[in-house]
Parts: structure tokens; sequence; C-alpha cells
């Protein structure tokens, strides 16, 4: 069975949230299943390091991941209209899976949360795409045959999976967020069989 992984970093819980609607979208494909992965937080103190193990929520992302996976989503809130210093710090650390081209010619999905319907959804799932193209990865959005990317009043764009906290905590998916979600990690995993074919 190949797996895509739902690669992600959640401050808040609605990034994973996306992550774990993706991961059935993921699971629905016959052949195909989802490896659930997190980052730590950066800290601020250069010294500072996490446990290897997170104390609760799916394990750390290793750079394993990327190349033993057939397919990758990756998802963080927005900050400033930029993916998490977390994420970023992780995928700056993948220069030797780009080097052997570990990633090369796998399709790869985006997710985001905002705190405001214009809080820079967009932006963020292309800061993540940057140097996903720089491994080589084919990028999938959500074409607008989803019916729920025309009937949403919240989260979800044609680059990515979204969802909008409007600053409430907690919170919960729409339903188009959910089946939006869902969408592009079966689409990405349909790819990723296609391909493997």
């Amino acid at each position: 069975m190949a797996e895509i992984l739902v690669l992600y970093y959640s401050r808040d819980g609605a990034t994973e949230s996306l992550a774990r609607e993706i991961c059935h979208g993921v699971d629905a494909v016959k052949g195909m299943s989802a490896r659930l992965r997190t980052v730590p937080r950066v800290s601020a103190v250069t010294e500072a390091v996490e446990n290897d193990i997170p104390e609760s929520g799916p394990p750390y992302a290793t750079a394993a991941d990327i190349e033993e996976c057939a397919g990758l989503v990756i998802g963080s809130p927005s900050r400033f209209g930029n993916m998490a210093a977390s994420l970023k710090y992780f995928l700056d650390g993948t220069i030797g899976e780009w080097l052997k081209g570990s990633a090369a010619g796998k399709p790869a999905g985006l997710f985001a949360s905002t705190g405001s319907l214009h809080g820079g959804q967009e932006a963020t799932l292309l800061t993540m795409a940057v140097p996903l193209l720089h491994h080589g990865m084919i990028i999938v959005g959500l074409p607008y045959t989803e019916p729920a990317l025309s009937a949403t009043r919240s989260g979800g764009t044609p680059y990515g999976a979204t969802h909008v906290t409007w600053n409430r905590d907690p919170d919960e998916l729409s339903k188009e967020e959910v089946e939006l979600s869902r969408a592009l990690g079966k689409r990405v995993a349909e790819i990723a069989s296609r391909l493997a074919d």
C-alpha cells in the first residue's frame, strides 16, 4: 500500500482538523493510506529542543517520510500571508532530499487556516508551493468541478483546502471545508496512484 504524507503545523488545532479530513480523503482511495505527521515548534532560544516524540498527536516528520511517500499534502496556519516558521524550518532542512530528487515527480497538495476571510489564505498556500516546486513536485489544486468550491462562504480555494476560524477558539470546520479537504486528499492520492501505474 502506498502512502501519502499529510504534513502540517498547527498551534491551536484548526490546521490539524484540516489535516485529519485530508487523511479521510486519502484513505478513500484504493491502495492508498495517509501518513499523518507534524513538526515541532521553533524556539526563540537556539539551544531549546522539543522531545523526540510529541506528548500528543502524530509523530514528528522526518526527511525519510518525504522519500518514502508517494505524495505529499502540506499545511500551515497563515503568518502574515506566509507559512509558519516551524514548517519552513522543516522544509529548509530537506536539502538532502532535494539533492537526491526524492520528491521529484510526486504530487503535492496544500492547505492552510487563517483567522479571517482575507487573512492570507492563498498567499500562504503559494509560499508552501515554492519549495515543493524546487523539489520537482507536481502541485495539485482543487478544480471548480468540486461543487463546494462555489458554495463555500468560508474556506476553500482552487490553490488548496483552507479554513477560516473567524478568530474563534475552538472552531469547527464548515461542511464545505470538510468536503474540500477530503477532495484534496483524494485528488492527491488518485494522482499518485495513476503516476505509480
